[in-house]
């Protein structure tokens, strides 16, 4: 193995000990991992072109050749500084909130030890539920950043009220923002409430949100500070103090906006080239707007689960990285040994759109797993019924005894008590609302199927493999091209701090790849790849000192 130049040499030389120059390709590999030195590119006086992390560069001629060099940059400098200091992290790296509780305590707290910020699951949780998390994550990371999710509920707003409730409450300091549409009551309740006047007179902000969009009119609402008809609204119900209202004017309803691409569960499905770049021009001049004194920093979702791709990310200006599918197959994710094994099998082109069950009438869809789950079809199926039908009567009876025995599996009838004793607890005003309205008691009915599909999936419920609902973006299968024939390639090896720890790793491996190729270095096909090594997983799990 020999390495390549096509540029045009320096005119500056190398000196140190020639036993710290490596021309074999592990010496090479290894003096290109330690990203946090530099690198030098040098040839001897036998023509043989080599890599030193060490050594001292002169004018004068006498030493070797010095062909490039890369300044150094660690995985621990990718990123925007201020996500890593306001946090206190390792990296600028986070892990998504995979609901129904996917994104578990131990993923939380595992990620969280090691120096990272991961995002709890709450969504389609019930408060008990959430409670019972919020307590063993609060004992587990006394000092750690951690986040929790707080989904827009639309069609359950006591859900999104609740959740907001017990935030506060129990003081959790992060929520993850997600799936909202447009502001609501309750995230300006959770913002302003943290709101307060430090000695200094500047807002202080207890209470941050990291806002996940995919659009720049969902974008626009978290960019600026609360509307004033919610703080007028919170005033008058006494749950915010006159000096909390008049400070959520001064600053914008997130910290930290994460543009969410081509993701698993909810998406649009968004390129993230050119979601990204607009979400961003979007910000500096609303930015210019407002000047805010903290600038809103805006993180890359979907699609990330590679060096490469989390590369990219950092490349186009992303402030911070957030993982999703792929902590979905690690062993810390709630969900089953059949589902972890199924998506450490699959293809970027083993997903599709299917309906969503918290927003089933209004047409929104996510992303799912299709090989090895026939719930994507059987789930477009229900909406296509939902759209053609104004009630369950109108169904032809030979459509709807198919229907009961190969998606149900049991009479509607039996459905629809088993969606009045769960709204019981839940929610009442759902059965409420479908009270002599057989269109919204259809739409229960079908929600029954593609809420329960979830927790089937999660729970790996016997019987019911072939309704698994899987949520899943492409992302998934750039991971496992990227790990195959690695120790990542088996699912009971794939730990989220340490795939964490490998993705940034690689992506400052392959920053300085890029970087001396760019000067004219030819590395061999071997050495332009990151590849998993076992030696540094036990880094990633090393719980950092607070």
């Amino acid at each position: 193995m020999e390495l390549k130049y096509h540029g045009t040499p320096t005119n500056l030389y190398w000196k140190g000990s020639p036993r710290a120059v490596a021309f074999d390709e592990a010496g090479i590999r290894e003096k290109l991992a330690k990203t946090e030195l530099p690198c030098f590119v040098v040839q001897d006086f036998r023509g043989r072109i080599g890599l030193s992390n060490e050594g001292e560069l002169t004018t004068e001629g006498k030493g070797l050749a010095l062909l490039a060099m890369a300044s150094p940059l660690s995985a621990a400098q990718l990123g925007d500084p201020s996500f890593r200091e306001d946090y206190k992290l390792k990296y600028a790296y986070k892990t998504g909130a995979m609901a129904n509780g996917i994104a578990s305590e131990a993923l939380v707290i595992a990620i969280g030890k090691a120096g990272l910020l991961g995002s709890f699951g709450a969504a389609g949780l019930v408060p008990g539920r959430v409670l019972q998390a919020i307590e063993k994550i609060q004992s587990e990371l006394p000092h750690q950043a951690y986040a929790f999710n707080l989904i827009h509920s639309p069609n359950e707003e006591a859900l999104e009220a609740g959740a907001v409730k017990l935030f506060l409450e129990k003081d959790v300091r992060v929520v993850e923002a997600s799936a909202f549409l447009a502001l609501t009551e309750h995230i300006v309740h959770y913002r302003a409430a943290g709101l307060s006047r430090g000695a200094d007179g500047a807002v202080q902000i207890k209470n941050k949100v990291i806002a996940k969009i995919s659009r720049k009119e969902v974008a626009a609402h978290f960019m600026q500070p609360a509307p004033e008809r919610f703080l007028k609204l919170l005033l008058e119900k006494g749950k915010i103090s006159p000096e909390q209202a008049e400070l959520a004017a001064k600053v914008p309803m997130a910290d930290d906006i994460t543009v969410e691409a081509d993701s698993g569960g909810h998406t649009d499905n968004r390129p993230l080239v050119a979601l990204l770049p607009s979400i961003i021009r979007q910000r500096d001049e609303l930015q210019q707007q407002y000047q805010f004194s903290q600038k809103i920093r805006i993180g890359a979702a979907g699609g990330i689960s590679t060096p490469a791709s989390a590369l990219a990310a950092f490349m186009m200006g992303a402030a911070y990285v957030v993982t999703g599918s792929v902590n979905q197959s690690c062993v810390e994710a709630g969900t089953s040994e059949h589902v972890r094994q199924l998506l450490a099998s699959v293809d970027s082109t083993d997903v599709m759109m299917a309906p969503a069950s918290d927003m089933f009438e209004m047409g929104v869809e996510l992303q799912v797993l299709k090989r090895g789950t026939l719930f994507g079809p059987r789930a477009k199926k229900l909406y296509e019924y939902y759209l053609r039908y104004k009630s369950i009567d109108e169904i032809p009876a030979e459509e709807r005894l198919k229907m009961e025995k190969q998606i149900f599996q049991k009479p509607l009838e039996t459905v629809w008590q088993e969606c009045i004793d769960f709204f019981q607890k839940r929610d009442p005003s759902q059965i409420e609302r479908a009270e002599g309205n057989p269109y919204r008691k259809m739409a229960l009915i079908f929600r029954w199927y593609l809420g329960l599909s979830s927790n089937w999936a999660n729970a790996g419920t016997a019987g019911r493999a072939q309704d698994y609902q899987i949520w899943c973006g492409p992302a998934m299968g750039a991971f496992n091209d990227w790990v195959k024939g690695t120790y990542l390639e088996p699912y009971q090896n794939r730990q989220a701090a340490d795939v964490a720890e490998q993705i940034m790793n690689g992506a400052a491996y392959l920053y300085r790849v890029q970087s001396l190729g760019m000067q004219g270095v030819g590395f061999p096909l071997a050495l332009e790849q990151y590849v998993p090594v076992r030696e540094t997983a036990a880094a990633a799990l090393v719980e950092r000192p607070v």
